[in-house]
């Protein structure tokens, strides 16, 4: 048996067998371990729940209603009290409160940094009275949102009743509200006051009961009433695919367990016997893989556990099963001969050697040792002998004219020196306008050009910050104008209006305090919006977008706008579909910021162009109208924030749109610019093309 066993055990066909069963077993477990994270979430626990009743599945159920129905009567209570804001707490308003100060500190022009914390603090209450009410209402529409996606949530439960009251409001999808009714069904579970009663009766020894009776520890017994029951309606479906879902992990549970064990013990035996004929041979039998350099070797088997993670990740979870085995099978042959290969290096000793760092290496040592080792003795003494005392004569010979060179060299070298200090010298003392100029070439010309590079972006520096300042100084100017326009207008307003005692008028009044009210709003949302999108901080889905049909149909929900102003849309695009990389909600508020422009400037009765141009790795969308304003102001000036093309800034436009597109624009990875041509405005946004197969 023995020396069968000895015949057997190294043969190329044993190998090549166990070779299989490895690739096998492999596949075989990384298909089970696939299937139960992808498809059954990785849970092994149902394998060891007895029923459905002590299942996760029934808890978690349970759990989600038994959320909805104490949100509902513990926080939010009804309608009215949200809308009262009564569900609107301190830590709300306090981490609100909190935004709006840092805001108030850094970007508004009444804090006073030479007032007390406490004193700038009473005046943010006053100056940002409004943003706080804004705030209040925000948060009190975010509760109502979420109360009403509870109710829907709720409708959504098929066979399930509930009843859930806190002795004043009541939310029940059944016309019998009687405890005794939710009683009846075959599962239930009722929190009335002190009492709790869970049927079956094994529910209470559901391990994850702790997690769901959490959920009313907090309420207040006396008041609080939730009645839940489950039909046969909801409980027989969701009995099968329980026990469905634990006979597919048990299932896989045991294949993965077989698998592991086969892997295991498949491998440990082709590495006993690869590279041998025997397990008595002491000679390691290489073939044509192991001419592979070991690092290179250790590279290949990284780059194809990168190759099976990205080809497995681009498949959808839900056909992942289907790829799993062509995929795992041809790239794990691929690794195991990679990786034998290594063990059979690494008994002969060779793991380190046998690699192309060390080849490279040791062939470079060799190559120096060699011409060293080329020349005899008497060579070496010759070429000492004859060749010293011939550098020192032709030294001797010529040492007046070196030595005047080496003079002139050192002249030259001080010379550039003493320039490059005098230089830095000057520069220290401020002026960023000086150059130094240094002759030749070497290490101070090129010192010298550093310094000069430094000074170029000094005097850059300093020219931004100019640029900056008076950006600042406009920028405070023309909100000022902008915002006091129409506040000025509601205070004026309110006061008529306070004493006005005709009806007519007060109703005129309202409606002027309406109209500069919501500028007001548009101005400070603007102003907002920019802020947000210069910061970039805004969430960016890109996708796969037809740039053609976007335009269509955002165009198309701006018809009656057009009609109006009688402007003549003109569009030029290619036939072929256009394809992007961008976030259609984003790429629209852009483009229609530049349409919106075009409403408040372009000349009545115009025609705007809108043309895509194909550029191969990118699309060119450019923009084009007469303006009905001369514009007498530079491009780079219209991308500044707050500056219109009417200098008198009597139209109704915030002076933010163009700043806006831009920044949306540049956060997507594209390109935006604006052209001026006498009364021609022209805008252009690139956006890189995305491919079918990307």
């Amino acid at each position: 048996m023995d020396t069968k066993l000895k015949n057997y055990s190294h043969l190329i066909t044993t190998k090549t067998i166990v070779f299989i069963l490895v690739i096998l077993c492999f596949t075989g477990f990384i298909t089970a371990f696939v299937n139960i994270a992808v498809l059954n979430d990785g849970d092994f626990g149902i394998v060891y729940e007895d029923n459905y009743y002590l299942s996760r599945s029934y808890m978690r159920e349970s759990e989600n209603i038994l959320n909805d129905l104490t949100r509902l009567i513990g926080e939010y209570k009804n309608e009215e009290q949200i809308l009262n804001g009564g569900t609107v707490t301190e830590d709300e308003m306090r981490r609100e409160e909190e935004k709006l100060f840092s805001e108030f500190q850094y970007n508004f022009r009444s804090y006073n940094p030479n007032l007390n914390e406490e004193e700038n603090y009473k005046k943010f209450k006053e100056v940002y009275a409004d943003k706080l009410t804004q705030a209040r209402d925000r948060v009190i529409k975010n509760d109502l949102r979420e109360y009403n996606l509870l109710l829907q949530r709720l409708k959504e439960h098929k066979g399930v009743l509930y009843y859930a009251s806190n002795g004043v409001n009541v939310y029940t999808n059944s016309t019998e509200l009687k405890k005794e009714h939710f009683k009846s069904y075959p599962s239930f579970i009722i929190f009335d006051k002190y009492e709790k009663e869970f049927y079956p009766t094994e529910l209470k020894d559901n391990q994850y009961l702790y997690q769901f009776t959490n959920i009313v520890n907090d309420f207040d017994p006396a008041s609080n009433v939730i009645y839940i029951a489950y039909t046969k309606e909801f409980l027989d479906p969701s009995i099968k695919e329980w026990k469905e879902d634990k006979v597919t992990a048990t299932n896989s549970l045991y294949r993965l367990a077989g698998f592991l064990l086969g892997l295991a013990l498949s491998f440990v035996y082709l590495i006993l016997v690869v590279g041998r004929k025997s397990f008595k041979d002491q000679e390691v039998q290489l073939n044509v893989a192991d001419r592979l350099y070991n690092d290179i070797n250790l590279l290949l088997c990284i780059g194809l556990i990168i190759l099976w993670v990205g080809l497995l990740s681009a498949v959808n979870s839900q056909n992942i099963h289907r790829m799993i085995i062509p995929v795992t099978i041809p790239v794990a042959a691929v690794g195991l001969v990679l990786v034998l290969s290594l063990v059979r290096h690494f008994k002969n000793k060779t793991i380190i050697k046998h690699t192309l760092v060390y080849s490279i290496l040791y062939k470079v040592f060799k190559f120096a040792r060699d011409v060293y080792d080329s020349g005899s003795v008497g060579v070496k003494i010759v070429l000492i002998v004859v060749a010293y005392p011939a550098l020192v004569a032709m030294t001797f010979f010529m040492f007046p004219v070196t030595l005047g060179i080496a003079a002139w060299f050192a002249f030259k070298q001080i010379k550039s020196f003493n320039a490059i200090k005098e230089g830095v010298e000057r520069i220290k003392g401020g002026d960023i306008h000086h150059t130094i100029d240094v002759d030749g070439s070497g290490e101070f010309r090129r010192l010298a050009a550093n310094i000069n590079s430094i000074t170029q972006g000094l005097k850059s520096a300093v020219h931004n910050e100019l640029k900056s300042e008076r950006l600042k100084t406009e920028l405070i100017t023309n909100v000022s104008h902008d915002i006091r326009t129409p506040l000025t207008s509601i205070i004026t307003y309110v006061d008529l209006l306070k004493k006005e005692k005709n009806p007519s008028k007060v109703e005129k009044y309202i409606e002027v305090l309406d109209q500069k009210s919501q500028r007001l709003k548009i101005l400070t949302d603007d102003l907002f919006e920019a802020a947000k999108a210069s910061s970039g901080n805004i969430p960016v889905n890109l996708e796969r977008i037809d740039i053609v049909s976007l335009l269509n149909q955002g165009l198309g929900e701006l018809n009656d706008k057009i009609e109006v102003l009688d402007l003549e849309f003109k569009i030029n695009y290619p036939q072929k579909n256009i394809y992007i990389s961008a976030d259609g909600k984003l790429l629209w508020r852009s483009i229609e910021n530049l349409i919106s422009n075009i409403f408040k400037y372009a000349l009545k009765g115009s025609r705007v162009y809108i043309d895509i141009e194909d550029l191969g790795n990118e699309i060119l969308l450019t923009i084009k109208n007469i303006s009905a304003y001369e514009l007498n102001i530079s491009a780079d000036e219209l991308m500044e924030r707050f500056k219109r093309g009417d200098e008198s800034r009597s139209s109704q436009g915030s002076g933010l749109g163009l700043s806006i597109a831009k920044s949306l624009i540049d956060i997507q990875g594209g390109k935006f610019d604006v052209q001026v041509d006498g009364d021609l405005f022209k805008a252009m946004i690139y956006m890189p093309i995305r491919k079918s197969n990307e």
